[in-house]
């Protein structure tokens, strides 16, 4: 089966109506998707239908929103771990409605950063909804770039600290909602080229009002092109040459 070239680094594959379908149409349409987990009781399932596939992976996550009422989990999830190469749907969120779990949210971050850099090469995509500069002070603190890699899932930081997010080594995963205004593409247009993945963040986006499908980057592709000046053909080159650098030595 041929790969389309496209990229979905960040996608939350067993919440589609039919789980198993969404992960065949990647496979059939040849895009390269990292499904994620909001939960590592997820990851035995996501597992099972990305394994034998070409084109998707699986995330192991425990995400932050959830922690407040799933942090005991972070147990099963450091059990797992061994068997998982990605980790994500991770990080923090200090948003009005998940910030009275913050402080516990931290401890568990902690955790997954640590219990990554000992594991070493796993690829984090990490969450960081109001919190960037606090997720950054502890990927400093606890994952070195030479144990583990960050990828920043639809970062809403300042401009200061999505270049302070560079030179930790950190990539980032951009999707349509990015690019969907002038502040929003500044910052974007301000990383660096080679440090940029695509992403739909399915099924919480929407493409002609429905919800997003890994098939759909090619708008983010668009987009891109026009935003750096370069053709489609140059930027879907550049997210895969990133992807395979991320990979190297990983897969």
């Amino acid at each position: 089966m041929r790969s389309s070239g496209l990229v979905d680094f960040h996608c939350h594959l067993d919440l589609y109506p039919d789980f198993a379908a969404a992960v065949d149409d990647c496979e059939r349409d040849g895009v390269f998707t990292l499904a994620v987990t909001t939960t590592p009781k997820a990851w035995a399932r996501n597992q099972e239908l990305a394994a034998p596939t070409r084109h998707v992976r699986a995330a192991l996550g425990l995400h932050p929103q959830l922690v407040g009422e799933r942090a005991r989990e972070i147990d099963l999830w450091e059990e797992l771990l061994p068997n998982a190469r990605y980790v994500g749907e991770v990080g923090l969120d200090a948003g009005p409605r998940f910030y009275k779990s913050f402080d516990r949210q931290k401890e568990i971050f902690a955790r997954v950063l640590k219990a990554s850099a000992d594991a070493r090469n796993k690829i984090l995509t990490v969450h960081s909804v109001r919190a960037a500069k606090v997720v950054l002070d502890m990927v400093e603190a606890h994952l070195p770039p030479t144990r583990g890699r960050v990828v920043l899932h639809w970062f809403t930081g300042t401009a200061a600290e999505a270049r302070r997010a560079v030179d930790l080594g950190c990539y980032f995963s951009i999707n349509t909602e990015m690019l969907a205004n002038e502040k929003r593409s500044a910052l974007v247009k301000a990383l660096p080229l080679d440090r940029l993945l695509t992403e739909t963040d399915g099924p919480f986006t929407q493409t002609d009002n429905r919800p997003s499908r890994p098939s759909d980057v090619g708008r983010v592709l668009d987009g891109l092109a026009l935003l750096f000046g370069q053709e489609r053909g140059t930027v879907t080159a550049a997210v895969l040459d990133n992807l395979k650098v991320l990979l190297s030595d990983r897969e």
